[in-house]
């Protein structure tokens, strides 16, 4: 899947946009190493595409934005690049506090966040309790995060309100599933974006991506810009979303 055509004759500013946005930020070591870098310059340079992206979300009054940060199998890389990603997600929460605040953001943060080193459970605490109030996009962030786990915790949680008598068998249905998973309360996700060219989901927001419309580049994270974010958001606009059915209009032709 390349990357979508562009509608012409609309704008972001103008085009019906996505409620929720989740990115899978891939290429950061590729970009690095092909310029002769080490991998970990390649996370340090994709901080400023997530800055970006949070400014243009804000701006186009996007209501989720969820970033896939660190999933449950990242742990088996080398161990100098996880040191580095935990050193530069507790630089991130505490870099960029004052513009989550100026642009009022929400943060949230999602998987078994627990797991994380103490330090950075810390100031990641004081960002979230920071940021609770505000009333623009949520900035989810994915942290040891894998989608099967997040169904595996909500099926867990179901059978324990089963148990205890507090929920009933035939109650049991989608919505039931939806608000027992980490993103409980939120539209599921319209727009899921790939950079770096791979073709896969990743075990990312598996049962939040079923209708998502899917736009993978082969553009790396450090390198992605507001116009190839546009470009995704326009290729968003022009999709004919018919969630499994079909336009009346069409209806003559079955």
């Amino acid at each position: 899947m390349n990357d979508s055509p562009v509608n012409e004759s609309s704008s972001p500013a103008t085009a019906p946009m996505p409620r929720h946005v989740a990115i899978i930020m891939d290429g950061n070591g590729r970009w690095a190493q092909l310029r002769g870098m080490p991998r970990i310059e390649g996370h340090r340079r994709g901080v400023d595409t997530v800055r970006m992206v949070c400014e243009a979300c804000t701006e186009l009054k996007i209501k989720v934005l969820t970033l896939y940060c660190l999933s449950s199998e990242n742990w088996k890389r080398p161990q100098q690049e996880i040191d580095f990603l935990m050193e530069l997600f507790k630089q991130y929460l505490i870099e960029e506090r004052d513009l989550i605040m100026k642009q009022d953001l929400k943060l949230q943060v999602i998987g078994r966040k627990h797991r994380l080193p103490a330090d950075v459970l810390s100031e990641m605490q004081t960002t979230l309790q920071l940021s609770a109030n505000n009333q623009g996009t949520k900035l989810q962030l994915a942290v040891d995060y894998g989608g099967r786990d997040e169904i595996a915790q909500a099926a867990q949680a179901i059978a324990q309100g089963v148990q205890d008598g507090r929920l009933q068998i035939d109650a049991i249905d989608e919505q039931c599933v939806s608000d027992h998973l980490f993103t409980a309360g939120q539209p599921d996700v319209d727009l899921m974006i790939r950079t770096g060219g791979e073709m896969r989901v990743s075990n990312f927001l598996l049962w939040q991506l079923s209708y998502a419309e899917l736009w993978v580049t082969e553009t790396c994270w450090p390198e992605f810009s507001r116009e190839d974010f546009d470009a995704a958001l326009n290729g968003f606009a022009a999709r004919d979303r018919r969630f499994g059915g079909i336009k009346t209009s069409n209806l003559g032709d079955v």
